[in-house]
């Protein structure tokens, strides 16, 4: 039986001290940030904590049309020994070479994947359909009704998350990233409805993210979200809890994961 997976994630911003300094922070539905360390010895840590993958997200690339940090990868390619997915700011193929080529074994792509859909399966069949990952960022509106949002939560879509996760499927995705912008920040759960309709949509690995607050709710991701793996950030940056104990909640939950590094 393939073992879900549980995946820190990482998101990154300059910090308003050094803007050539990258750091680790914490969002709240895409807005309120809070400065928290050192990305690359942050991931350390959740590598020693048998963390499955690791998501690296740079916040600031697309809102300030800029390269992702390659830097930044590069260094922690250099220490982490483990799977590593690389987002923000990758606009073109030469984007995803660059990742790839200083460390990232996978590239999320989401505002570039909605504006150039071309490019998810030009970077398909360049890099194979494992390298790409296509990250659906989505809300609610006031009548239950769901849409795509790109540009870190600021431009609103008029795609439908499913049908958009369908696609992105058709077009050469390996695997898909879901995040609930409504309870990103949040700990109040994942949207495991959402989650679940798109997971028996398509036959892709995904990835649930956005509102983890208890190791309940990784469980309620996997079983009820029917998810391949989850990430969060926010819940291993300031729970009392880390990865292996959140991992033995999931396997005591029945659920096949992997329990030995």
């Amino acid at each position: 039986m393939l073992k879900r997976r549980l995946i820190p994630k990482l998101q990154m911003k300059q910090s308003r001290f050094s803007p050539q300094q990258m750091v680790l922070v914490t969002t709240v539905q895409f807005d309120k940030v809070v400065e928290v360390g050192d990305p690359v010895s942050q991931a350390k840590i959740y590598q020693a904590q048998a963390a499955d993958e690791l998501v690296f997200l740079d916040l600031d690339a697309t809102p300030n049309s800029r390269k992702p940090m390659a830097s930044i990868i590069r260094k922690a390619a250099e220490e982490i020994f483990m799977p590593m997915t690389i987002g923000g700011g990758v606009k073109s193929i030469e984007d995803f070479r660059l990742m790839l080529e200083n460390g990232a074994d996978k590239v999320a792509i989401n505002t570039a994947a909605v504006e150039t859909p071309t490019l998810i399966t030009e970077a398909s069949e360049r890099f194979g359909a494992q390298c790409v990952v296509v990250s659906i960022d989505f809300k609610q509106d006031e009548h239950g009704k769901y849409s795509v949002w790109t540009r870190c939560g600021k431009a609103q879509t008029p795609l439908d998350p499913v049908e958009w996760a369908q696609k992105a499927e058709e077009l050469g995705a390996g695997e898909l990233m879901l995040t609930s912008i409504d309870r990103d920040g949040t700990r109040k759960g994942l949207d495991v409805e959402l989650t679940a309709r798109i997971a028996e949509s398509v036959s892709i690995p995904v990835i649930a993210a956005g509102g983890c607050g208890v190791a309940m709710d990784f469980v309620d991701g996997f079983l009820k979200g029917k998810a391949d793996a989850v990430s969060a950030g926010t819940f291993f940056c300031f729970q009392d809890q880390n990865p292996m104990q959140t991992r033995a909640h999931i396997a005591n939950a029945g659920i096949p994961i992997r329990l030995h590094t």
